[in-house]
């Protein structure tokens, strides 16, 4: 019988479908378990290689309905966020003011959530937890069973608090910034401790996939990574959403970020394959401009 640390893949070889098993023994395996149940053994599938997509994770979260997933899978660094929500909850909510630049009544309630972090269950699909800008235009809440397991298998939010998370990661409502140094990351920030645990799991992820890592991710976030390797060892598409003013260009954050979110979304109910075809992506009047940019970093106008 399969758990949840075993993994199946199926392989299409000439004119034979190859059904690999696999079982979870390194702490970043990214691989996707078996977890879809009877339905498995009657909708099977063949996935073509894709590129794999990163989205940052949102200060914003939510209470969301968990049975709109078809499942619900446990963080790949689950014990590592553990540890920090751990020491997070012994800090006074002043500190957590400071430490997270937010008012007093936001630390309150995150000093309330860190509290309960061990005791509470209620954990929540990943995709449907956030709601920034990002997470409005995705609306996961709107995805078939098929485009989570497309999401599970290529979108990866990248968070402070949990390192890498799959879209049906379970996880607890928090607020928390990369630039904390706690005891537990050895007075480091959380850019640096989890930049030496995230960057193989990174780039063995796109290179098992095809070797093309969709960016719609902020820049904040790279920093999660030795970026530079990332881009020395797999080829980084990275858009750019601009408005017209005449003038100039400008990146509107709030434009962009939800664009970044509207082209996941793209993506995952297109199960694209193929980078061509986000060039006929548009979001909100965003539309590709072949004159600007190049094939890594395509160029998306509103006019």
């Amino acid at each position: 019988m399969l758990n949840d640390k075993h993994f199946a893949e199926i392989v299409l070889q000439s004119d034979i479908i190859a059904i690999n098993l696999y079982y979870q023994s390194q702490p970043c395996d990214l691989r996707i378990p078996l977890l879809w149940g009877v339905e498995f053994h009657y909708n099977i599938k063949i996935q073509t290689n894709n590129m794999q997509l990163i989205l940052a994770s949102a200060k914003i979260m939510r209470t969301a309905d968990s049975g709109l997933a078809p499942t619900m899978t446990t963080p790949i660094f689950d014990d590592a966020a553990r540890r920090l929500a751990l020491e997070l909850s012994q800090w006074s909510v002043t500190d957590l003011a400071k430490a997270l630049h937010c008012s007093a009544a936001i630390a309150l309630e995150n000093h309330q959530r860190f509290q309960q972090f061990m005791v509470d269950e209620s954990n929540i699909p990943a995709i449907l937890a956030y709601y920034g800008q990002a997470y409005k235009h995705l609306r996961a809440d709107e995805f078939s069973a098929d485009d989570f397991r497309f999401a599970q298998n290529h979108l990866l939010i990248l968070s402070f608090l949990y390192g890498i998370l799959r879209p049906l990661d379970g996880i607890r409502l928090y607020r928390l910034e990369g630039k904390v140094k706690l005891q537990t990351t050895d007075g480091n920030t959380l850019f640096a401790w989890w930049r030496e645990r995230l960057t193989d799991c990174l780039i063995d992820r796109v290179k098992a996939d095809d070797g093309v890592l969709l960016h719609l991710a902020t820049e904040e976030f790279e920093h999660l990574f030795d970026w530079k390797r990332v881009e020395k060892e797999v080829r980084v598409v990275k858009p750019y959403f601009y408005i017209d003013q005449g003038s100039q260009f400008k990146i509107v954050a709030m434009f962009a970020k939800g664009c970044r979110g509207g082209m996941a979304r793209f993506v995952i109910r297109n199960q694209i394959n193929d980078l061509q075809a986000l060039k006929a992506f548009n979001e909100d009047g965003f539309i590709y401009n072949p004159r600007l940019g190049d094939e890594n970093h395509p160029h998306f106008i509103k006019a």
